[in-house]
Order: structure tokens, then C-alpha cells, then sequence
């Protein structure tokens, strides 16, 4: 049997909380598919586009999330910061969820979670980028 290296905590926690968020915004989608007897895309009346683009946007973002976090911790980023990254992109992608969910144009939710996101991601690039030109 391989030897398990130990999992990298932090990476690990909001990977996880991320995935259940990824699948309850995916079931949002089909919940409105199945009441408006929708198979595949928006359908025709445009009722479908928001619940779709809350989810494919989180889609969109949370993975290049997760990368960097992972290896900023492996390249030994404290874990207050992971941590501070981690609930701000969570706190953000919720945010931007319910912000775009209640409103298809701009909303505060839609601003601060798109801020927030785009924040701790530019954050963890820079730290990054920092590490790898010593």
C-alpha cells in the first residue's frame, strides 16, 4: 500500500466547502429546469439565465481559487492568511450568488462578491509570483 503524504488542511477545508457549494447552486439550476420543463440551456423565456450563470460563475472562479491556495500553502503561506483568503473568497462567492440570484443587474452583492473574489485571487498571486522570483 502507497504511503499517504498528509493533506494539505487548509487547502483541503475550503476545497470541500467549496464543493458543496458548487453542487447546491447546481441544484438550484436543475430545481428551476425541472419547473419550467427545461432539458438543456435557458429555455425560451430567459428565466433559466441567472440560477445558470450564478452557478457557471462560481464554476468559473472557484478552481483557480483552490490551485492558488493550494500552492500558496504549500509554499508555506501562514495559515491566518489561507485562512483570511479562504473566508473571504467563501463570504465572496456567496455574495455574488445571492447578489446575481436577486438581481440580473448590479447589486451590492454582485459588486463586494466579484471584488472579493478578484482580491484574495490577485493575493494569492502575488504572493505567489513574489515566491517564485525569490
Amino acid at each position: 500500500m502507497p504511503t499517504m503524504l498528509p493533506l494539505p488542511a487548509v487547502t483541503t477545508l475550503y476545497a470541500a466547502v467549496l464543493g458543496i457549494l458548487l453542487v447546491l447552486l447546481a441544484l438550484n439550476v436543475v430545481r428551476f429546469r425541472l419547473g419550467r420543463h427545461v432539458g438543456l440551456g435557458v429555455g425560451n423565456d430567459g428565466s433559466l439565465e441567472q440560477p445558470v450563470r450564478v452557478h457557471a460563475n462560481f464554476a468559473e472562479n472557484a478552481p483557480m481559487f483552490v490551485l492558488l491556495l493550494l500552492l500558496a500553502e504549500l509554499a508555506g503561506l501562514d495559515a491566518k492568511w489561507l485562512h483570511a483568503a479562504g473566508g473571504v473568497f467563501v463570504a465572496s462567492r456567496l455574495l455574488h450568488a445571492l447578489g446575481l440570484h436577486r438581481h440580473r443587474g448590479r447589486s451590492p452583492g454582485r459588486f463586494l462578491g466579484s471584488l472579493g473574489t478578484w482580491t484574495t485571487i490577485l493575493a494569492l498571486s502575488g504572493y505567489l509570483l513574489g515566491q517564485s522570483l525569490g
